[in-house]
């Protein structure tokens, strides 16, 4: 899987840093940004979790297409 998010409708709320640290940040203004848009199979619930608790809804789980079946 991999993580998407759209800066311009983030309202900075952080929660996506609470929740999973190891793969979202924020910039000085609050904004999100991504560390890293791959998603291993391992944490993707606290993905999932964060993408679910966006008050925004800033941010997307998509299919990573180039995948390989394990």
């Amino acid at each position: 899987m991999k993580v998407r998010a759209d800066r311009e409708i983030c309202m900075a709320a952080g929660v996506c840093v609470m929740t999973a640290d190891a793969f979202f940040d924020q910039d000085a203004a609050g904004i999100v940004l991504l560390a890293t848009d791959e998603v291993p199979a391992r944490e993707e619930g606290r993905v999932r979790n964060a993408v679910r608790l966006c008050p925004s809804g800033a941010l997307e789980l998509v299919p990573d297409c180039g995948a390989r079946p394990p």
